[in-house]
């Protein structure tokens, strides 16, 4: 019997995909029951062809001056962001960062758990943030095992995150969400995806000043 291929999704559609989702439960929670390409494309200021392209990888068909049936297309968005079963995860971190992620509450819609926090501050371990464990760093390892945990947040400063990965990849952990500036040295079946709030800072403070500069020239050469 042949297997059939699973086809890669491009990153910007997973990303724009995800993006979609949180408008769509919005939608839906406020009574909506189905949805156009065209009132996605006006509620985010994105192109409806792109919208369009988008969507061919939920594989459904929306019906011509209706759109999509909303539960459908939240159900088959969740199937291909794997959104749709609950996938647990271990957070090593609880600083700032770590204690926000620990309290965001949208993960549980999109089907992320997390279990339990690690840290070695002596005033954090054996506490609860936001209702999930503290634990100490030298437990996580065997924790991540023993429960065949496959997904580690990691909000650890750079110095030590290479450290806290080698634990994580220990117990089995198989993708690592890198919020540490740092570039992790791991087995090549690892998934690393790596958050740099700089780099996203570097992008945000760049646009402004070009926008800034742009808005200066224009009010000159309308003198």
């Amino acid at each position: 019997m042949e297997k059939s291929i699973i086809r890669a999704v491009p990153q910007p559609t997973l990303r724009r995909l995800a993006q979609y989702h949180h408008r769509l439960k919005q939608l839906e929670a406020m009574g909506r029951t189905t949805v156009s390409c065209t009132i996605l494309a006006n509620d985010l200021k994105l192109a409806s062809t792109q919208i369009r392209k988008d969507l061919e990888a939920t594989t459904l068909t929306g019906q011509p001056g209706v759109g999509f049936v909303l539960a459908d297309l939240i159900h088959s968005i969740e199937t291909v962001l794997g959104w749709d079963n609950t996938t647990d995860a271990v957070l090593a971190g609880a600083g700032s960062l770590g204690t926000a992620l620990l309290g965001y509450e949208r993960f549980n819609q999109i089907g992320l758990n997390i279990i339990a926090g690690f840290d070695i501050d002596g005033g954090k371990v054996g506490q609860k943030i936001h209702g999930k464990n503290i634990l100490p760093l030298n437990k996580l390892t065997n924790l991540v095992q023993r429960m065949k945990i496959k997904i580690g947040i990691l909000t650890v400063p750079a110095e030590v995150a290479q450290t806290v990965t080698n634990l994580m990849l220990a117990g089995g952990i198989r993708a690592i969400w890198n919020f540490a500036p740092i570039i992790l040295e791991t087995p090549a079946d690892v998934v690393v995806e790596n958050v740099s709030l700089a780099s996203s800072y570097a992008v945000l403070s760049n646009r402004l000043m070009e926008a800034t500069k742009n808005q200066q020239l224009t009010g000159v050469s309308n003198l």
